[in-house]
């Protein structure tokens, strides 16, 4: 053989071949899958393919650096292919996922059992020399030839498969079916009604009341995002709010929001704030805090009569730069209040490291709070902890008198709830602040 063909031939070994976990890449995937299909062509056996994706590698990779970040790949490359049944090929197609096709796994339940064991196999520890850490994952699996008969279809079934588990959380499987096509079809159909409604300006802004609990006098509202489409009804914010995170447009409609609430709050009384929310995607970038400002400037409105709520675990999900914008809009006189307190992992943490003007205990503790003692003492702590830290605090979540009495003796200062109104729309709120001062001249 000349030496041009043996180079020829190194060639085209290396161009299927992963260079950093010596695995097979993206072309080994779909050569695999190619072979195994075409041998299977006459009388079509079924066989299965799955995506491995690992769940909040980024920020790890972020955290330790790029070396520690190949060093856990090199270790799921290892874990995968020690624990896939015989005959399996074990490839990383992208940075942080994996293809994997099975010969032998002809269905749902096969699948979902390959899953769990390889679920398992990523959650113990890894090894970073003088640390450890631990990471999950989730999956996707599409089953040949139900999911698609070519590479192409099956692949994007796999993906379709994995985007749900995606969507569900951390560490969960998921195989393609039909219904789960139709699911995810569904969620394309509501992402693009949300993006014309962004577009035509017809999501909503309501108000809840927030009051001082010692009087009931009304201190400010929060703004909360409603919205009714022609064709699907009412749909919840719990479900558009987090697709807008999601498919990356959430900055379009928290300004439209935020423009909305504050021209809104330019007619209360001028010592009233306005409560809005940040998501967590707009903790981590840096151009967060100059346009939600220049918003606010633009309205008229004084940052001071502003009030952002951030949770926990938007925080967490990248600490500095939330930091950077934290003390940014601090500095311009917007006030910050730790969201849903006592139901994150480490909260205590949040309030030494971050500076806050108030916490918001979480309804949880809230919720039946006059006939349970351990809430009682929960909440006891925490008012008594931000009296001690010069911090506000608002109880959320407030449905019966009993709670609001229990809250008062408790010392707490402020609450939120049904109880002292739900919320409503700009027009409304204008009719619940007339009612509640007597001078109505002071709403304009």
């Amino acid at each position: 053989m000349m030496p041009a063909e043996l180079e020829s031939r190194n060639f085209d070994r290396t161009a299927f071949v992963d260079s950093l976990t010596g695995l097979g890449n993206a072309q080994q995937l779909r050569r695999s899958v190619c072979e195994l299909a075409a041998e299977r062509a006459a009388d079509p056996a079924p066989f299965t393919i799955a995506f491995v994706n690992l769940d909040g590698f980024k920020p790890i990779n972020d955290l330790f650096g790029p070396a520690a970040g190949d060093q856990i790949l090199c270790q799921v490359a290892h874990r995968l292919s020690a624990c896939v049944p015989e005959g399996a090929t074990v490839t990383r197609t992208a940075s942080d996922e994996f293809g994997i096709v099975l010969p032998l796994v002809f269905e749902r339940k096969g699948a979902e059992k390959i899953g769990q064991l390889l679920r398992e196999a990523l959650s113990a520890p890894f090894d970073l020399g003088d640390r450890s850490v631990r990471l999950s994952a989730s999956f996707g699996f599409a089953v040949y030839p139900f999911a698609g008969d070519a590479f192409e279809e099956l692949s994007k079934s796999a993906d379709t498969a994995l985007y749900r588990s995606k969507r569900r959380g951390r560490g969960q499987i998921t195989v393609y079916s039909h219904e789960i096509a139709q699911e995810m079809k569904r969620a394309t159909q509501l992402e693009q009604a949300l993006r014309n409604a962004i577009i035509a300006d017809e999501i909503d802004v309501h108000f809840q009341p927030i009051v001082k609990l010692r009087n009931d006098d009304v201190v400010g509202f929060e703004a909360l995002a409603r919205w009714c489409d022609a064709n699907l009804g009412y749909v919840s914010p719990a479900i558009f709010v987090p697709l807008a995170e999601e498919r990356g447009f959430i900055d379009a409609l928290a300004e439209m929001l935020l423009r909305k609430a504050a021209q809104a709050a330019l007619s209360w009384p001028k010592e009233l704030f306005l409560s809005f929310n940040l998501s967590s995607a707009q903790l981590t970038d840096m151009s967060t805090s100059s346009r939600l400002l220049t918003i606010v400037n633009q309205v008229g409105l004084d940052p001071r009569r502003l009030e952002l709520e951030i949770t926990e675990t938007a925080v967490m999900a990248d600490a500095d730069v939330a930091q950077k914008i934290v003390a940014e809009f601090r500095s311009a006189g917007v006030r910050v209040s730790l969201d849903d307190f006592g139901t994150g992992q480490s909260s205590l943490g949040r309030l030494r490291d971050f500076t806050f003007d108030k916490v918001k205990i979480d309804r949880a503790f809230v919720s039946g709070i006059s006939a349970d003692r351990a809430s009682e003492h929960i909440v006891k702590a925490i008012v008594s902890m931000c009296e001690g830290l010069e911090l506000e605090v608002v109880a959320e979540g407030i449905e019966h008198p009993s709670e609001a009495l229990k809250l008062k003796s408790l010392g707490c200062g402020m609450g939120q709830g049904f109880f002292y109104g739900k919320p409503a729309d700009a027009v409304a709120t204008m009719r619940y602040l007339a009612d509640r001062y007597s001078d109505v001249s002071e709403l304009r």
